[in-house]
């Protein structure tokens, strides 16, 4: 479930924070070949990829709390908290243990994500050109019926029947392989903006005049951790649809909200906003093995930089060794330095 990679993900920053707090150098392992300190397990496992994404995600933590802090709450927090612990029930306690947390690390877990998101926000613009494209793209909620079928023959075989004067509210509840509708007649209530039903569904309602129902849309779906793919078919009668019109206005929340809520998922805006705050916050690196840990938000690498350092200090040894005799030459390595 994505809800527990993401927890196993920030058990990875968790316990790494914890080594990086460590200041002593206390004896993991003692035995007669000698101590396995604390230092020495740090040096070991800093370095592999998995701990230095999670060093990074620590640094861009930090840098949010310093910069946004103020911004989060404890109730904020704690409606995070309890509504993890509800969507999980009797499980949720369960789960924690099994990720190595607590009711207050997970907490600390929530606080960070906040911390980042306030980071996002503070730097969140919306322009008229954003708003005018999503707008375009819009459709208001609609009020409709769907039914669900698992092949493209059993879709016939119900549109048939609904052709020839079937009841589409009863057909839904005997015959739609949606569980989450068909008890209800297949009742349901979406925008654009909806991420429950397909999109090939959406587009074929938004086309439906009020009781007008649909040909057979086939959906096809792609199980984001597997990538096995899922064909649907449905048929839509709708119930209520609605016209945008030609004024935004009335929708500008909405669509703003739209904008906004795309933007803060972009891993693209993500990234500027990581690279400007820790520019901001002159984050310096002491430790040589995690130099290039934050290299994706930089400009340069500690290798390029020392590529370059190196590179500088050959030009001046050849400018130094060459400048008592070789005005030409000097210049020309103070140039290839620059490069």
């Amino acid at each position: 479930m994505k809800k527990k990679q993401l927890i196993l993900a920030v058990a990875g920053v968790l316990s790494i924070m914890s080594l990086a707090a460590c200041s002593s150098n206390k004896a993991l392992v003692s035995l007669k070949g000698g101590d396995i300190t604390q230092e020495d397990y740090y040096n070991e496992i800093k370095a592999t990829s998995t701990n230095q994404q999670a060093f990074q995600q620590m640094v861009i933590y930090k840098v949010a709390e310093e910069g946004y802090g103020d911004k989060v709450t404890d109730k904020a927090v704690n409606k995070q908290y309890n509504s993890a612990k509800k969507q999980y029930g009797d499980s949720f306690t369960t789960l924690l243990k099994q990720y190595g947390y607590t009711k207050s690390s997970y907490k600390d877990t929530i606080r960070n994500g906040l911390y980042f998101e306030a980071m996002l926000k503070a730097n969140l613009t919306v322009s008229d050109k954003e708003l005018k494209a999503a707008w375009k793209e819009y459709h208001p909620e609609v009020s409709a019926q769907i039914i669900k079928a698992d092949s493209e023959d059993d879709a016939n075989a119900i549109l048939k029947e609904i052709k020839a004067g079937g009841d589409f509210t009863k057909l839904a509840k005997e015959k739609s392989t949606d569980t989450t509708t068909n008890e209800d007649g297949g009742k349901v209530s979406f925008d654009s903006t909806d991420t429950t039903i397909p999109t090939e569904v959406q587009t074929a309602a938004f086309a439906l005049k009020d009781g007008a129902v649909s040909e057979v849309i086939t959906s096809t779906v792609t199980d984001s951790s597997t990538y096995a793919q899922t064909t649907s078919y449905y048929i839509v009668k709708m119930t209520k649809n609605k016209d945008k019109g030609n004024s935004m206005k009335p929708y500008k929340k909405t669509i703003k909200k739209i904008v906004e809520d795309s933007k803060l998922s972009d891993s693209t805006f993500q990234t500027k906003v990581i690279k400007k705050e820790l520019k901001k916050a002159d984050v310096v690196i002491n430790d040589d093995d995690l130099k290039d840990a934050l290299s994706t938000y930089t400009d340069t690498s500690s290798s390029s930089t020392s590529d370059s350092s190196s590179s500088k200090k050959k030009s001046s040894s050849s400018t130094t060794k060459e400048d008592s005799s070789e005005t030409t030459e000097s210049t020309s390595a103070e140039d290839s330095s620059s490069k």
